[in-house]
């Protein structure tokens, strides 16, 4: 699978696991109902995939201006820690707001959040290049740009 149908189909299941996952571990950390718990799951998910949207168009605009081209690791160090600055500055107000706790709490559940999907995505990635095969500029060494 390649192409369009391949990042709808990643998407798709990503987000779906992640909500199910996450819903599950805030009902664990804040005590809330399955249904309480699973709509905020919902809620993030949005406000993420929304700021990512946004972030990296205007982190794109950014890059395009820079005097060298290419991501070093510096560059993808910068991308990776101002995208989640953001989305934890967007989840904590959400997060304490939705289950009636103090900030320092919404942080601490959403600290454990941001330790989880890193590993989730490390494991997800691995899965699902396991079972959909690898993209077709991974698997022959063709150079392609990123979105």
């Amino acid at each position: 699978m390649q192409g369009i149908w391949r990042r709808v189909v990643y998407i798709g299941l990503y987000e779906a696991v992640a909500i199910a996952l996450a819903g599950w571990g805030l009902m664990v950390m804040s005590g809330k109902s399955p249904f309480d718990s699973g709509t905020l799951a919902i809620a993030t998910s949005v406000v993420a995939v929304v700021w990512n949207l946004v972030f990296n168009t205007y982190f794109e605009r950014w890059e395009a201006r820079q005097g060298t081209t290419g991501r070093s690791v510096k560059r993808r160090v910068l991308h990776a820690v101002c995208f989640e600055i953001g989305l934890v500055a967007m989840l904590v107000p959400l997060i304490a707001w939705w289950f009636g706790v103090s900030l320092w709490q919404a942080l601490v559940m959403d600290m454990a959040l941001v330790i989880f999907f890193l590993v989730y995505t490390f494991v997800f990635n691995w899965a699902f290049d396991a079972v959909f095969g690898l993209p077709v500029a991974a698997s022959q060494g063709v150079a392609m740009r990123a979105p």
